[in-house]
């Protein structure tokens, strides 16, 4: 763990450690999501096209597999077909996810594991890959669509869109809404909203452009203006392992960004206090337990932090 700053001291105790929770066996760790209820967590291997569940009780298991892509694909459309990002329902008992291999946001039900698909395309052309998502107060859905759950990517004959966007989906009559947020970026990725709903995060994983973007929110929810809040190329540049990808807010508004060498944590005005490192990339991160337990999905394993800082949704 690096600290750069003396605020690091109220996220971090003096005696804070990483605790690895699982063996080397996932082809790449994601979206993870604590259910509180029943004290679990949930994570996505995207490319192993599972979800598995981990607790303190049971240890590791499989949750549902296939996780994304159900068929077979005969047509070689796909480089990732498994769900990604995954975060608490907008309905008791469910979670959303950014599901790759159906290439759209689907909410799924824990018990039955059913899944209900929520947004599929925009003016009849369907998203890409889906990837990572964050639900706002009154129901409405902010999400990325990257081309990696393609084979080829932006070359792939079956992508259909002409950018990789930021969107914002909203429920309604006839399956909801979608809006465009942003269509200028290379890569977007991972997505957060601030404590009080008026900043939208987006990270994007592009190597020659490794940043995390900060959007003023209007009252209709839509991006006002548009600001770097971090940039990590330049770690990048330097060796570091690992792109701006998932992210974690905490209530105080500390954002915590899968980044080039770890998870980095910064202040609301993107000064950087700290970055957390476990000897491997890590794609993203969520609060869990009682709110001061971190726990990251770094690449072929799974691993936690206790906190001082109680995230976003956590009672503190």
């Amino acid at each position: 763990m690096v600290l750069n700053s003396s605020l690091a001291t109220e996220v971090f105790a003096e005696d804070a450690r990483i605790e690895k929770l699982t063996e080397d066996r996932f082809g790449w760790s994601e979206g993870p999501v604590w259910i509180q209820d029943d004290a679990y967590l949930l994570f996505s291997d995207v490319p192993g096209n599972t979800i598995y569940k981990w607790s303190e009780k049971a240890g590791l298991e499989v949750f549902l597999q296939p996780s994304g892509y159900d068929g077979e694909d005969r047509a070689g459309v796909f480089r990732e077909p498994g769900a990604n990002g995954l975060i608490r329902g907008d309905i008791p008992g469910t979670i959303l996810l950014g599901d790759h291999g159906n290439r759209a946001i689907a909410r799924l039900d824990l018990e039955t594991k059913d899944k209900t698909f929520l947004a599929t395309d925009f003016e009849g052309k369907r998203f890409s890959s889906p990837n990572d998502l964050v639900l706002t107060e009154d129901g409405a859905i902010y999400f990325t669509d990257p081309p990696y759950g393609l084979k080829g990517e932006d070359s792939s004959p079956f992508k259909e869109m002409a950018f990789n966007g930021v969107y914002l989906w909203r429920s309604g009559d006839g399956g909801g809404s979608v809006a465009v947020i942003d269509d200028s970026l290379t890569r977007p990725n991972g997505v957060a909203l601030s404590p009080d709903s008026e900043t939208l995060y987006v990270s994007v994983s592009d190597p020659e452009a490794a940043r995390v973007y900060a959007y003023s929110l209007g009252p209709d929810g839509m991006a006002t203006n548009r600001r770097v809040f971090v940039d990590l190329t330049r770690m990048v540049e330097g060796g570091f392992s690992g792109l701006p990808d998932g992210m974690a807010v905490d209530v105080d508004g500390r954002v915590y960004v899968a980044g080039p060498g770890g998870i980095h944590v910064f202040l609301p005005d993107g000064t950087p206090i700290a970055r957390i490192t476990t000897g491997a990339p890590i794609a993203n991160c969520a609060f869990g337990d009682d709110g001061r337990t971190l726990y990251l999905t770094s690449g072929a394993f799974l691993a936690r932090i206790r906190l001082k800082a109680t995230g976003l949704g956590f009672k503190g």
